[in-house]
């Protein structure tokens, strides 16, 4: 994929090994460089249990700002030899410049509009639109979840994600609006992806039910090293 589909650290990461995790929005890692133990922003809340095991290698990046309670924050870790994001921001900055660039195959002959786009009571990550006056609301969500090279989505329950493809089945039976769901699989090694039944089987009737009714659901792989991630290759969803 193009440089579109890529997304480049700004800075070098610092290797270090996980301790343990206080709470969903803060770990506690030691610096391979210095053995220092420091406390790190982990910009993903969910569970990760199969990731963030003790003395798994993560990788940091520095940041230096004043209101900040840690310098810290947690970029990737690596888990049975596959690196995997732990930051949620970056499937839609990576599917939004993908977008703007007309570099997805599931969405040929669409274009971006806009973002964070408010149709009725929610707001959606894109809207797209085509020649015709079409309109497209894009849903993204971000994978890490992996078992025997199958990903699941949720980790945890998600009663906004729930909801989030319910209203897409409304809007899609409406004609109103196409819909779609695009799941960001933030490693590699996945070769198709399911709903987490066991963990939120909500979600995954709603899933169900959301492709029986019209919704397009997508998923893609991401490639990681310590320098950058990059929107990867499409896999299968089995609903």
């Amino acid at each position: 994929m193009s440089d579109a589909g890529v997304l480049r650290f700004e800075q070098s990461l610092s290797c270090a090994r996980f301790l343990h995790r206080p709470n969903r929005f803060m770990l506690v890692c030691r610096l391979e460089a210095t053995g220092e133990e420091v406390e790190v922003h982990l910009p993903d809340p969910g569970r990760l249990r199969e990731i963030l095991q003790p003395e798994t290698v993560v990788w940091l990046r520095y940041v230096d700002q004043a209101k900040r309670r840690t310098k810290w924050s947690a970029v990737m870790a690596e888990t049975g030899g596959v690196l995997v994001s732990l930051d949620t921001t970056y499937p839609n900055a990576l599917i939004e410049k993908c977008l703007k660039s007309e570099l997805l195959e599931e969405f040929a002959g669409w274009h971006f509009a806009r973002r964070e786009a408010q149709v009725g009571g929610s707001r959606w990550d894109f809207l797209l639109e085509n020649e015709h006056g079409d309109k497209l609301l894009l849903e993204v969500k971000s994978v890490t979840m992996s078992v025997d090279e199958t990903a699941y989505f949720p980790d945890a329950v998600t009663a906004r994600g729930t909801k989030h493809v319910e209203e897409l089945t409304k809007w899609q039976k409406t004609g109103e609006y196409q819909t779609a769901v695009l799941f960001v699989i933030q490693r590699e090694d996945p070769k198709e992806l399911k709903p987490a039944v066991q963990i939120d089987p909500a979600f995954s009737r709603a899933l169900t039910e959301a492709a029986e009714g019209g919704v397009k659901i997508y998923a893609r792989t991401c490639r990681l090293s310590p320098a950058q991630i990059e929107l990867n290759t499409r896999v299968p969803v089995v609903v």
